[in-house]
């Protein structure tokens, strides 16, 4: 019986979701942070890991977040993605702007930045802001005026900042939202490298997070700065506002803002073990408040959550068959390592599974977008990626796909 050609099309083109189990033979184990028995659930759960997480502390502010630094996963929060005046957690992407300007070669650490008349009158010591005490129309390294901007706050470093990297703060700003762009901010618009009221000048605490983590990741020299606890500049000396620096030695940032518009802001970070949160925490109503609920949020997912990487980058997670090609089978990965943040004692139950096509032909590209892989708790995709081709694979000679194509055609 000869079958349409249209049904053969359609067949060859439909996709069947395969279960993948963590003890699947042709998929590698996940890679747990601690060991696990062999036998998924041979082994019997401590009774307080068996109980459903408890909510997380009750925080006052008009919006806050929790996320591990590693997955990216919000662990908890509220109003995450309302817009709100940021203050002075602005600075974060200040500094961030003038990391990634950095490592692009356009300035350097020693370059001498001008405390110009323009960013003293905005910023300096004669305004109600913060400020670092560099005196005007006088330069200083960059390296040192970025430190007076990130453990100061000051608003007059950032503003000089801005002008020595893209002429004026203006130029300056315009670059601070091209890079909240490429790191995902989706509600986020910068005015001033500030975080001084402007019109305009909006982000949400989930894009905050996404910029803490992003400084953590890509930049973690300038990271490093907002761990500093004071920073003199001439005959001033300075504290860090985050007052969890000195409450909590796994806190090392990040940064702190308020204005009367924003009330009391706080992101923090912090590491403990293998596994680094951020919080944080818009429209508090005291310094006091901002820091004991950033550190609530921070002992709550510590105690409750933890992040395992399940598959690294080009590690197979499954082979699948490929016709008319030079090689029988492609071995699918991850172009990134995927990461999930689980409560506590349930690592053991995720349930790895993947959308595959039905039918590979040849030739395949290394890298070549071949499904999805997807991770279950509780019947919920807490975690997807999309599987790609570890290796190339070419097309066979004429004799060899004219063999497969009878296979194929036989096997519908």
């Amino acid at each position: 019986m000869k079958i349409p050609a249209v049904a053969k099309a359609t067949a060859l083109t439909a996709l069947t979701t395969v279960a993948i189990s963590l003890a699947f033979a042709q998929s590698p184990q996940p890679q747990p942070a601690t060991p696990v028995p062999a036998t998924p659930g041979t082994a019997q759960a401590p009774a307080s890991d068996a109980l459903p997480v408890p909510p997380a502390p009750e925080v006052t502010g008009t919006a806050w977040v929790l996320m591990d630094a590693a997955s990216g996963n919000v662990l908890a929060g509220h109003n995450i993605d309302q817009q709100l005046e940021p203050a002075s957690i602005t600075k974060v992407m200040t500094s961030y702007v003038i990391a990634a300007e950095m490592a692009g070669g356009k300035v350097k650490a020693t370059d001498q930045v001008m405390m110009t008349e323009n960013a003293w009158r905005k910023g300096g010591a004669g305004t109600d802001g913060s400020y670092s005490g560099f005196e005007v129309n006088k330069t200083a390294p960059l390296l040192e005026m970025e430190k007076g901007m990130v453990v100061q706050s000051g608003n007059d470093a950032a503003i000089a900042l801005a002008e020595h990297v893209a002429g004026t703060e203006e130029a300056f700003a315009t670059l601070m939202n091209q890079y909240a762009q490429r790191i995902g901010m989706k509600n986020s618009h910068f005015a001033n490298a500030t975080g001084l009221p402007d019109e305009g000048h909006l982000t949400s605490a989930h894009d905050l997070a996404l910029l803490g983590r992003a400084l953590i990741n890509d930049f973690p020299t300038a990271y490093s700065y907002n761990s500093i606890k004071e920073f003199t500049v001439g005959p001033i000396t300075q504290p860090n506002r985050n007052l969890l620096l000195w409450r909590d030695n796994s806190v090392d940032g990040i940064k702190t803002g308020h204005t009367s518009a924003a009330g009391y802001c706080l992101m923090a970070s912090a590491k403990r073990g293998d596994q680094r949160l951020i919080s944080v925490v818009m429209g508090s109503t005291s310094e006091a408040k901002r820091a004991s609920d950033s550190q609530a949020l921070l002992n709550w997912g510590f105690r409750f959550y933890e992040t395992h990487k399940l598959y690294d980058t080009a590690q197979a997670v499954a082979s699948q068959k490929v016709w008319k090609g030079q090689a029988e089978e492609v071995k699918l990965g991850v172009a990134e390592p995927l990461l999930v943040t689980v409560p506590r004692g349930r690592y053991e139950q995720l349930k790895p599974m993947m959308d595959v096509p039905r039918t590979l032909v040849a030739p395949i590209a290394k890298g070549q977008a071949i499904g999805t892989v997807k991770v279950m708790l509780d019947d919920k995709v807490i975690a997807q990626r999309p599987l790609v081709a570890i290796e190339g694979v070419e097309q066979a000679g004429f004799f060899k796909r004219l063999w497969d194509e009878f296979w194929m055609w036989w096997g519908e």
